[in-house]
């Protein structure tokens, strides 16, 4: 699993603070929604041409850390 620690950022002067691609403006929840409208990495990055196989690739990783975190805390 990729360290997504390396590649998402969150600054609260940008996008409100949510979690941000390498501080860019493309949030985790972007990358997210894209790929669960169907769009291929090929896809989003012709798109956004500043993202990565590998920012997509933290994306996911945040996501699952932070559902696992989720079911943690609730258990």
């Amino acid at each position: 699993m990729i360290e997504y620690q390396d590649y998402i950022t969150i600054d609260a002067g940008k996008r409100s603070g949510k979690p941000c691609v390498r501080g860019l403006r493309i949030t985790v929840y972007d990358v997210l929604n894209m790929l669960a409208d169907g769009m291929s990495f090929d896809e989003i990055i012709v798109d956004f041409p500043k993202l990565t196989n590998n920012d997509i690739l933290a994306c996911l990783s945040y996501a699952a850390d932070r559902e696992h975190r989720r079911i943690l805390l609730s258990a």
